[in-house]
């Protein structure tokens, strides 16, 4: 992130836009845009803090040199979107940058104790400092948020004017101001004490403002505010109940995040200059009318041969969701997750291809069949491959698994043909399980029962945290999916010791369904760690053999055994058994599930039922 111009200086009820006097130290990386600070969440830079804006503004700021477009069509169209443009890069030749807003506007002053607005202390130009006391200002600890993503400032006025015969509606009218102070004695809220010199109310303490009723038993709904919007967006109203939050809260930002490996015959990029034309495109069923929709969107020069186009037409078509009424955007994705699977499987020879091919797969040369007694099939080389990453929305309170379209908070106030994304470059390894193994193996009762206890608190996890229970989707969890999910963490956790990849440049990508029964590992970064050239290295037969079954073995064994293998239940919700963070557990950035639905035992069985595992027969090896 870095300053724009003093030029774009911008006022408005949510304070000026304090883009431009933000130090260099508070840069953030592009892939952070995605994951970390997206739109509308809290940035901390130094002792202030910022929203950052809406897309609607970045379309305004973001220069094309430093926010290029990038393409994936089979992701762009699941979204509904044309293209992706990667988000500002931040160095020193750089001129624009994120564009943020002040929030909280609600700041305190350690010396005088007031508790105002930011602009109401007359802070000098460029400075966050109170214009009395000439220290710096401390943002809110607090704010308030509700289920649908609306954001806004704590109402400090009707929370210490709450015991009045005023109301809480007329508490601003007492013409008092107000103070906070820590009386030190404990960390707790009862230390932070608010009071007001009208002298009609006691001092009270942030005591009990956490409670989920909290604001509901003053009255207080939502008014669907949108700080990072800005002041020129009218709020609408929203009347849902209100939440306090502290401000670096995790559950005040997630991100919906939607990614798409690059494909052929999409990979090569001789696509991209019809990237907002194949809406227009898909209404033509003859190629007569396809090439005379071409001649008159380009003039002639169409830079793609129409028997290419063709051939892209065909291939999306083949993607579409096999369903009679309109497809949902889950049913698409898992099309586009299924046709991935299949090419993942088919393998793309490198020699088949120009240089600009973006996926090469290719089967390894040694003898596979040393991986049958492990029930590991199909392994294959992606010596190449292309990732987007695209932000799709945000959610607030409500778990990002677990939201409806109804819960995701948009990232510009009209729709927009674009949206921010990440692209990520490098190379993995692919593997299937042996579907008549694996077949056999889901059919056992015991089987069955587990993983049916983690899917059972799965789903109550999933209503408890949804807007709507009655629309939440069903739980993945399956025998089958957490079978390789559980397979993907504890290969990650080997190839971070014996190949010497940090474990968080590594990254899963699960292929789990009725017909498929496969997984991705491959390099998760974009810097050093994620083209060291080693990962494939990983993927021939015999030292894959070896690999896992080094993974099971050690599987076996947790430092918090026996407790760990004999839980009844662990993480969030207890939607775990058998897995913690000292034997399968995964940097965030490399699990796909936020680290539930695992379980060793179904790798490896428990004391009292080996036959539990999947790879029971292989420990005795």
């Amino acid at each position: 992130m870095t300053p724009p111009p003093a030029r774009r200086q911008r006022n408005s009820a949510y304070g000026a836009a304090p883009a431009h006097n933000l130090p260099r130290r508070g840069a953030i990386r592009r892939a952070q845009m995605i994951t970390t600070y997206g739109v509308g969440s809290l940035i901390a830079v130094d002792h202030e803090s910022f929203i950052v804006s809406g897309l609607d503004e970045a379309e305004r700021s973001w220069s094309r040199d430093e926010s290029p477009k990038i393409y994936e069509r089979r992701l762009a169209r699941v979204l509904d979107v044309d293209f992706f443009r990667l988000p500002p890069a931040s160095d020193d030749t750089s001129k624009d940058g994120l564009r943020v807003r002040r929030f909280p506007l609600m700041h305190s002053c350690p010396e005088c104790n007031d508790l105002q607005r930011h602009r109401d202390f007359n802070p000098p130009a460029g400075r966050s400092v109170c214009g009395t006391c000439v220290v710096d200002l401390v943002p809110s600890r607090f704010v308030v948020a509700c289920e649908a993503g609306h954001l806004g400032e704590f109402p400090y006025w009707q929370w210490l004017h709450r015991s009045t015969d005023r109301g809480a509606e007329k508490a601003t009218r007492c013409g008092g101001r107000l103070k906070m102070r820590t009386s030190g004695r404990t960390s707790s809220l009862r230390s932070i004490l608010v009071s007001c010199t009208c002298g009609q109310v006691p001092e009270v303490s942030m005591e009990g403002s956490f409670r989920r009723n909290a604001l509901k038993d003053l009255g207080l709904r939502c008014q669907g505010t949108r700080p990072w919007l800005g002041a020129s967006v009218p709020a609408p109203g929203c009347g849902l109940d209100l939440r306090t939050l502290q401000r670096g809260s995790s559950a005040l930002w997630q991100p919906v995040l939607k990614s798409a490996l690059s494909i052929p015959p999409w990979s090569d990029g001789r696509s991209d200059p019809l990237a907002e034309h194949w809406a227009a495109l898909r209404e033509y069923d003859t190629r007569e009318q396809v090439e005379i929709y071409l001649k008159g969107a380009f003039k002639g020069n169409c830079p793609v041969p129409l028997d290419e186009v063709m051939t892209l037409l065909d291939a999306e078509r083949e993607e579409d969701p096999d369903s009679e009424s309109p497809p949902t955007l889950d049913h698409r994705y898992l099309a586009l997750r299924n046709k991935e699977y299949e090419r993942l499987r088919a393998g793309n020879e490198e020699s088949d291809h120009s240089h600009d091919e973006q996926f090469i797969c290719e089967a390894p040369l040694g003898d596979r069949s040393v991986l049958d007694p492990l029930g590991v099939t199909g392994p294959m080389l992606v010596k190449k491959l292309r990732e987007v990453r695209a932000l799709k929305s945000f959610t607030r309170l409500v778990d990002a698994e677990s939201t409806t379209d109804s819960a995701e908070m948009p990232l510009s106030e009209r729709p927009l043909r674009w949206l921010p994304a990440m692209e990520v470059r490098g190379e993995g390894v692919f593997l299937r399980l042996d579907e008549g193994r694996l077949g056999a193996w889901e059919k056992s009762l015991a089987v069955a029962a587990r993983a049916d206890r983690m899917r059972t608190a799965h789903q109550r996890v999933l209503e408890q945290r949804a807007d709507d229970p009655s629309r939440v989707a069903p739980s993945p969890a399956t025998p089958r999916m957490i079978l390789l999910h559980t397979l993907a963490h504890v290969l990650i956790n080997e190839w971070s010791l014996e190949a010497g990849y940090p474990a968080a440049a590594l990254r899963e990508r699960l292929y789990a369904a009725d017909d498929m029964a496969g997984v991705l590992i491959y390099t998760a970064t974009s810097d050093s760690a994620g083209s060291l050239g080693g990962l494939v290295a990983q993927g021939e037969p015999g030292t894959l053999g070896r690999t896992v079954r080094s993974a099971v073995h050690r599987a076996e064994w947790c430092s918090s055994d026996p407790l760990c293998m004999e839980t009844e239940a662990s993480g969030t919700g207890g939607i775990n058994l058998a897995a913690c963070h000292a034997c399968v557990m995964l940097p965030e950035t490399s699990c796909e599930h936020n680290n539930v639905l695992l379980d060793r035992a179904l790798l490896i069985g428990t004391p009292d039922d080996p036959r539990l595992g999947y790879f029971e027969g292989v420990l005795g090896q």
